[in-house]
Order: C-alpha cells, then structure tokens, then sequence
C-alpha cells in the first residue's frame, strides 16, 4: 500500500480510538474524588502549619458538631443553621434527587436477573454537606485568642424555624465584640449575607468567612472536583481536589465556589471591586478550602444547591461559570445553551439531543460531503494503486510520484476523509462534557424504557443499537483498506465501542446512536448521488 493511503487509514484508526481514549480516560480512568478520610484527617476542617498563614488558620482546633440553632423550610428543599451561626446542612426533597444511586454493571446485569434481591428504594431527602467538612458560613478571627473563644461561644437567633423570604439575625456575644449575621433565604437557594459587628471602639478585627468544602452528595463524580473562582476580569480559576498544596491569594474576585459534579456551595459579590480570596489546603487530603479576608463589615450573597443552568443565571448570569466543562469549556457552554434551547421547544431532553445532532450533522455535512466524495473517489482507483504498488514495488520515489499524478487525475484527496473526523472530536469531546455534567438531565425522561439520561440504559438496548449502527454505517462507507490486517481492526470497532460504551449515560449513547444512523442515510444519499454522476458520466462518454 502507498504511503498516503497508509497514512490515510492509519489517521482514520487513530482518530476513531481517540474517541474511545477520550471517553475511557475521562469516564473510567479518572479516580473518582474521595469523600471519606481517616479520623485523624478529618478531626478538624483545618490547614497544615505554617509559619507564613494567618492564625486563624494554622490554628489546629476540634471543632465538634454543633446543635441544631434554627431551620428554613422550602416546597422541595430544607437548610440547617447549627449554633456557631454556620449552614450545618441543605436537603433537597426534589424527587429529581432522591432517585438511587446507579448500580455497577455487573451488580446491575444481576439485579435484572433478580430485580426482588436488594431492591433500591428513592431516598427522603438528599444531604449536600458532609457532617465532618468545613462548613459553609464559618467566621474564624486571625486573633488567635478571640478565634478560640468565638468557637466556643455559640450564637443566638432571632427564629428557630422559618420559610423562604424571612429574614433570620444571628448574633454572637464575644464581650468586648458582638457579630450580627443576618441572613434571608429564597427559594432558588440563594441568600444575601449581611455581617455587622458591636464593639465599644468600632475597631474591627481582621477575619475570614468561607464558602464551605465541596457538596458531596455526588460520591462517583469523575469531573472537575474542587474550587472555582472568578475574578471582575472574567478569568477563572480552578484548584482541583489534591491539588492544594499551598495557600494562594485572589484579588478582585466576584464569585467563590465549591463545587462536585453537579452541586456547588458559593459566596458572591455584586461589588465591581470584588473581594480577597483565599485558597487553603485541607490537612492530609490537599483539597482546596474557600475563605474570603475581610477587615470591615460585608454584604455579600450565596447559593448552596444544583449547577442548574436557568437557576444560576436567574440569580446572577456571571454565576453560570461555576458550570465546568474542562479544557473545552468555552465551546462547550455553546452547545449546552444550544440544548438547553432545544429543550424549551420540545419538552423533552431525549428529543432535544435528538436534534442536536441534526443540527450538528447539517453543519458538519459539507465537509462530510467532500470526505466521502475523496474516499469513494479513493475506492474507485484502489485497482489501479495496486497496479502501480506491483509495478513499482523496491522503487518508494517513482511509486510516489506516480501516486500524486494518479490522486491529481482523479481529484481524490488521501486525507480528505479524514477532515470530517477530526472536527468531530472537539464536537463529541462538548457534548460528552455536556451531556455527563447536565444536573437537568438527572432523573429526565425519554421514551418507554429510558427514565434518567445521566446514567446507563437499564436494559442496554441503546448501546446494541448503537453497536449495529455503527457496523452498518461501515458497511455502507467506501473503503480503500487492502490490509487485511487494518481491515479486521476496522470491523472490530463496533463492538469495542459497544463494551465500553455500555454502561455510559443513555443521554450520551443516544446522541451517539442517532449519529450513526443520520451518517448512513447521509452516506447512502452521498452514494446514489455519486452513482447517478457515474452513470450520467458514462452515458454521456458512450454518446460522444
């Protein structure tokens, strides 16, 4: 075989694996993020010693777990205050969040066999915070003195039970210094935060307050993991869990969040200015902690819940960067808002990443149409390649030259089949990120079988469809693949993908599935096309 059509298939092989590795090492080579640790690291919510950070935090304290202070109840959620004025813990009582937890494959594979044994039931409620994590709220002092003593000084509070809308004051008596937190909470899950402090000469000692660690009602998350920020130049910053390994300080930041794979914990400000971030590390584990250095009495805003697109964006539009999507983030926000549109038109996700691919499809078919057009034209001299292969065989220079006057004849491109592919990686890489990372897809129905797009299909059916379809859109593609061995590899393929596809998001398969199956009318059209200009062709040589 020439090099370059060598080169071609070998691309082609290679691109299509891409797509596998891409998948794999984001799905099942990513260690999930770790929510448990040993005692001794979670004894305390604090960071290691050293010589260069504020007392308040090197300061190595038990903090145990406070009592229940005041409650705000919501139509589908609860939120907690403990006694040292902290968000203790949020409940969502959604039914979208209480489903259970997806089962392994091979758990799941026995649990269709035996669906009496181990039944799953849907939770009551779905806890965000972990009960030995750094709570959200949490003032510490740089005054080593007055930090300990407002640790073991708890608050008051105006009520112990209210509803959305009302406004709760929490006050801590230091003496010499009074705190006052008032807070007011709305349905979406946001709050404002005032702090205002009492002292005889209104002098304000230096402190921090924090954002909190990480949700983790997400326990299998394979995406980004850790702390989010931006600042009033829109440039983000992220610290990834274990990836904390000294403190680091953020000037003119305008939102601070903790976020898993589809909740977060945040602080905001609607100051230009923004405020002073602090990034720390967690003893033992390295995970980022959030703190905000304040000096002077705050107004300041949060949001503890979902990553939901319309809910974020309703409270602040810069807010919808908390959504992370990777190194492909920029363009794959597009997609989703793409999504998200076609979802409001149809009512249905399964049906609007239906869609999407259409669209996709009609955007990509120009191209696509000329890589099919180069690899039929490509079959159509694979005869005569081989002639000059024998022809010229021990002689690369003259095989060379004769193989480009051969391509030039016949317009054929040896790499033009390979274009399409490439463009759609970035295009597959998006939607994959979008469709793992969506909390709208969570619980969201499709059609009979398909009752949550964000895990794997129950009964498997769309990655066998997807599979066929796949094998079928390579029985009706051009090929001018003359190793046997590069040919048994390409057959292979579909059923690679099948198995480690299998127990991927169903939202994700079907965008796959429908794919494959708008490339096969697109090929077939693309073939009767060309044979009717073949046949036109020859009529009008045989004519002449």
């Amino acid at each position: 075989m020439d090099k370059n059509n060598n080169t071609n298939i070998r691309l082609i092989l290679a691109i299509a694996l891409s797509f596998l590795f891409i998948a794999l090492y984001s799905y099942f080579f990513q260690k999930p993020n770790q929510t448990t640790t040993t005692k001794q690291e979670t004894t305390n919510n604090h960071t290691a010693t050293n010589s260069n950070t504020p007392n308040a935090f090197s300061a190595t304290q038990t903090i145990p777990q406070e009592n229940l202070l005041s409650a705000i109840s919501f139509e589908h959620a609860r939120i907690e205050i403990d006694s040292l004025g902290r968000i203790k813990q949020v409940y969502l009582k959604d039914k979208k969040y209480l489903t259970p937890k997806q089962k392994g494959f091979l758990e799941h594979v026995s649990h269709l066999f035996n669906p009496k044994a181990n039944p799953q039931t849907p939770l009551k409620e779905l806890p965000l915070l972990a009960a030995d994590k750094l709570k959200p709220l949490e003032v510490r002092f740089l005054d080593p003195t007055l930090n300990n003593k407002a640790f073991n000084t708890p608050y008051s509070a105006s009520k112990t039970t209210l509803g959305p809308n009302e406004q709760l004051v929490l006050t801590q008596d230091l003496g010499a210094l009074t705190i006052i937190k008032t807070l007011t909470f709305y349905d979406d899950l946001h709050y404002d935060l005032q702090i205002a402090f009492k002292s005889p000469n209104n002098i304000i000692p230096s402190y921090v307050i924090t954002n909190g660690y990480k949700p983790v009602a997400d326990l299998d998350s394979y995406t980004f993991s850790g702390v989010l920020l931006e600042n009033n130049d829109k440039k983000i910053e992220k610290i990834e869990d274990k990836d904390a390994k000294e403190i680091k300080r953020f000037s003119n930041t305008l939102f601070l969040s903790s976020v898993d794979r589809y909740f977060t914990t945040l602080l905001f400000t609607k100051d230009p200015q923004g405020f002073e971030a602090l990034i720390d590390s967690e003893i033992g584990t390295k995970n980022p902690l959030g703190f905000i250095s304040l000096k002077n009495e705050a107004n300041l805003h949060g949001y503890i819940g979902p990553k939901d697109y319309r809910s974020l964006k309703a409270i602040s539009p810069m807010l919808t960067d908390v959504i992370e999507y990777g190194l492909i983030t920029f363009f794959a926000k597009g997609v989703f808002v793409l999504l998200d549109y076609l979802y409001q038109f149809v009512g249905n996700w399964g049906w609007a990443i239906i869609l999407l691919t259409i669209i996709v499809r009609l955007i990509l078919y120009p191209l696509s149409y000329k890589g099919m057009v180069s690899m039929q034209k490509l079959k159509e001299i694979a005869p005569k390649m081989k002639e000059l292969q024998e022809k010229y065989k021990g002689e690369p220079q003259k095989l060379q030259a004769h193989m480009m006057q051969l391509y030039k004849k016949h317009g054929a491109n040896p790499l033009g089949g390979c274009l399409p592919l490439i463009l759609q990686i970035p295009v597959f890489f998006a939607i994959y990120r979008v469709l793992y990372n969506a909390v709208e897809l969570k619980s969201s129905e499709w059609i009979l079988w398909i009752h949550d797009l964000s895990i794997m299909d129950p009964y498997f059916i769309l990655p066998l469809l997807m599979g066929a379809s796949m094998y079928w859109h390579q029985s009706v593609t051009p090929s001018s693949v003359t190793d046997p061995m590069q040919a048994k590899i390409f057959k292979f393929l579909p059923l690679l993908f099948t198995i480690f596809l299998i127990t991927f998001p169903a939202g994700l398969v079907l965008y796959w599935t429908t794919n494959n199956i708008l490339s096969v009318l697109q090929q077939l059209i693309i073939n009767k096309v060309l044979e009717n200009k073949k046949r036109a062709h020859a009529q009008n040589k045989k004519e002449s």
